[in-house]
């Protein structure tokens, strides 16, 4: 497999290797997917109970065009 990284990406991870932390280019883009597949979990897993206070919760009085106007204004703010 061939993987293309940014300068800045080349830069980190000889700076990982510096370290001592690692041995090789291949354990640190492995620590890496790891820390990316838990948080991403971890993301997911929030988002799916964000989704379930809104299904569990109470329906809002408000239309949809309300609330569109009420985030308009306050992102104006």
């Amino acid at each position: 497999m061939n993987i293309s990284f940014t300068d800045k990406q080349e830069k980190y991870i000889a700076s990982q290797l510096d370290s001592g932390d690692f041995k090789n280019a291949s354990e640190v883009v492995r620590d890496a997917l790891r820390l990316h597949e838990i948080y991403r979990h971890r993301v997911i897993e929030e988002l799916r109970t964000e989704i379930a206070k809104g299904w569990d919760g109470p329906a809002s009085l408000r239309t949809p065009s309300q609330i569109a106007q009420e985030k308009s204004k306050s992102a104006q703010s």
